[in-house]
């Protein structure tokens, strides 16, 4: 079901890279290889994109950002240092400590410790059902999806900000059920390999998937 899924929004939308599945699980999967090393969230879906599939637990999360809003730690837990958001400013990322935790308002987090691994995999591999699936595509391909998305009046697509992508990307379509869009943040172009500078993201919860692609090939027929 999944392959057919993947080859049909890869046809309909002519892309490069391949859809994401991204799914939370409350154990680790006996079936899946869990991942080797540490990475960031953003690597990950990177990962994924090359065709790796496994599983990654809090101890394979190496960032602050996408431990906290993925669900695998509690922020309580991390540095003074981190949970302010200072390193940010030193980084040049914001101008203060209040700018930080202000735009930290916004960014929304899976509940921690409810979870204890997270799925990635290609669409097209992907044996288990997706929470939420991220496409990596041009403006042109965002459009046609976010369009899909809106042909029957159902669903309204929220736009992302500047947060991090393990929220925006992640935790958002998975706790709103809503499509997401954006251009990424500075962390993931930064370490992304597969993340052009043209490139544009939607996540889309796995519920709509069914529908966006009936709309889409609507919308071809016309």
């Amino acid at each position: 079901m999944n392959k057919e899924t993947a080859e049909k929004l890869t046809r309909l939308l002519n892309l490069e890279k391949k859809p994401v599945a991204i799914a939370w699980s409350v154990k680790e999967p006996e079936d899946m290889p869990r991942e080797k090393g540490k990475s960031r969230f953003c690597k990950k879906i990177d990962k994924a994109l090359e065709g790796e599939v496994f599983y990654s637990t809090a101890e394979e999360e190496e960032c602050f950002g996408g431990a906290r809003y993925s669900g695998m730690k509690d922020p309580k837990g991390f540095p003074k240092n981190m949970r302010t958001g200072a390193f940010l400013v030193a980084m040049g990322i914001h101008d203060s400590i209040q700018s930080v935790q202000r735009s930290w308002q916004k960014n929304m987090a899976i509940e921690p410790g409810i979870f204890s691994s997270i799925l990635f995999s290609p669409l097209s591999k992907a044996k288990f059902t997706p929470d939420v699936i991220i496409i990596i595509c041009n403006g042109k391909q965002a459009m046609e999806l976010l369009h899909a998305n809106a042909y029957d009046s159902i669903s309204e697509a929220l736009g992302a900000d500047v947060g991090p992508i393990c929220s925006t990307m992640g935790a958002r379509p998975y706790l709103t059920g809503q499509v997401t869009y954006g251009f990424a943040d500075v962390g993931s172009r930064r370490h992304m390999k597969n993340l052009k500078d043209e490139d544009v993201m939607v996540s889309i919860p796995y519920q709509h998937v069914k529908r966006i692609l009936h709309n889409l090939e609507e919308m071809k027929k016309a």
